[in-house]
């Protein structure tokens, strides 16, 4: 696993991510409860559309690398025509006052209030370049200098590990001994588990691992709280670390992300909750 992705699967779950973007959540409220504006797109059946739309839509589609051309206005002058159309036709129809379409509309309004406020606050609570680099230290000394491709075998007992390694000295081969292994991600590749660091493995393991030869098993049964393993060093190498400069993107992501996790946490426990 290289710094990249070290750092993507730290990012995963995160809270930020749940935040909708999406462009048809903003146009969701404002089709909904749009104030007059006294420029418009385009009216329809007398109803005005408003540029302010249209300029949700323009900038939506710029973030996302488009660029600000007249194909593009008119795209969107289109699409908000076409969606007035429909929305004039739902109403009609009396779709609005259904009681599951205006909890669809509650989520979206409070969904686009709470971005624009956490937008606000990363901007107001800007990440330093000492933090970056920080961050960036503390990732580069987890990793170590080499990350190692191992297989193992897992299970329950000590005594059925030390049956395996016998097997292993005898001659059997790990591949075929590894069908046996309590691990499902990996009993049917022959234990593998691929490139990583030993900081992705609970200490015991990466212990155990580090301290393997290429092409050694474990001598004896390595215990963790998952069982008992039976690993093997295939290879290792040296860790390919980008610069600060390359890795500066998602350093800032992430420590913005950490923030706005512990201001929410702060929030929530400010709360009155029942």
């Amino acid at each position: 696993m290289n710094f990249t992705q070290h750092l993507h699967l730290h990012h995963q779950g995160n809270l930020m991510k749940i935040v909708p973007s999406r462009l048809a959540l903003s146009l969701a409220v404002a089709l909904v409860a749009a104030p007059a504006f006294a420029q418009t797109v385009a009216t329809v059946n007398g109803t005005a559309i408003p540029q302010a739309r249209a300029d949700v839509m323009i900038n939506e589609q710029r973030s996302q690398g488009a660029p600000d051309s007249e194909q593009l206005r008119n795209a969107v002058k289109e699409e908000l025509i076409r969606r007035e159309v429909l929305s004039q036709e739902a109403r009609k129809k009396g779709f609005e006052k259904g009681a599951a379409v205006q909890a669809q509309i509650e989520m979206a309004r409070q969904a686009v209030i709470v971005r624009a406020y956490l937008q606000d606050f990363v901007k107001g609570h800007a990440v330093t370049e000492a933090e970056i680099k920080a961050e960036y230290d503390k990732i580069k000394a987890q990793m170590g200098d080499k990350e190692y491709k191992a297989r193992h075998i897992l299970v329950e007992k000590e005594e059925e590990a030390k049956t395996i390694i016998a097997k292993l000295d005898k001659g059997e081969k790990f591949d075929e001994l590894a069908k046996q292994s309590k691990d499902p991600g990996s009993k049917d590749k022959g234990g593998e588990l691929g490139w990583a660091n030993p900081s992705n493995f609970v200490k015991p393991f990466a212990d155990a691992l580090t301290k393997l030869e290429k092409g050694k098993y474990s001598s004896t049964p390595v215990k963790t709280d998952f069982g008992y393993h039976v690993i093997k060093l295939e290879d290792s190498r040296p860790v390919k670390t980008p610069s600060l400069e390359e890795a500066r993107p998602q350093l800032k992501q992430r420590l913005e992300q950490a923030r706005v996790e512990r201001h929410i946490a702060e929030l929530r426990s400010k709360a009155a909750i029942k």
